[in-house]
């Protein structure tokens, strides 16, 4: 069965490795604390355009990472099949938050300097230890799209997050 995505699903993670020989595979997690991805099921597993419901039959910490076995994944080789596979949830599958927001409902927000001036599109969150960073893309006319990679420091650098409006207000150059 394939489903469509859309703002209704959640990239959570992406199967990054293969571990054994029974088709367990490494996942890396975007979820915080990484083994959070763990407590949700089903997962829908994106390759390319094509997007599918798997059950996820046992998984735990290892190291640094996760390691998980996912129903008719048995193999080695049907674990080699799911390499660089997007893990998606519903977003209904994620608890209810009494403030704040997810890093998915920052991508697709708009970022504007406090002047008015459109810096673009949050196309994806990274972490980098230090702070996250927001990746913006800005399409220019009949070129590449410019990126920018803005810190999100709440305050010193984002001055407002408007998730219903999905306008992120900052003090950043835009020559920068």
């Amino acid at each position: 069965m394939s489903v469509e995505t859309g703002d209704e699903y959640v990239a959570v993670g992406r199967i990054s490795g293969i571990y054994g020989v029974k088709g367990w595979v490494k996942v890396y997690s975007y979820t915080r604390p990484r083994q959070n991805i763990l407590n949700y099921s089903p997962w829908y597993l994106k390759q390319g355009k094509t997007c599918r419901p798997v059950e996820l039959q046992d998984g735990r910490v290892h190291g640094e990472g996760i390691v998980a076995h996912l129903v008719g994944c048995d193999d080695r080789e049907a674990a080699r099949e799911l390499l660089k596979t997007e893990i998606l949830i519903r977003r209904q599958q994620l608890p209810e938050l009494d403030e704040g927001y997810y890093w998915a409902d920052l991508v697709g927000c708009r970022i504007v300097t406090q002047e008015g001036i459109d810096l673009g599109q949050v196309h994806e969150m990274l972490e980098t230890g230090a702070n996250d960073v927001l990746v913006v893309h800005q399409q220019i006319s009949g070129s590449e799209p410019q990126e920018r990679l803005i810190p999100f420091i709440l305050e010193e650098v984002v001055v407002s997050v408007d998730i219903p409006g999905k306008v992120i207000s900052v003090d950043w150059d835009p020559e920068f």
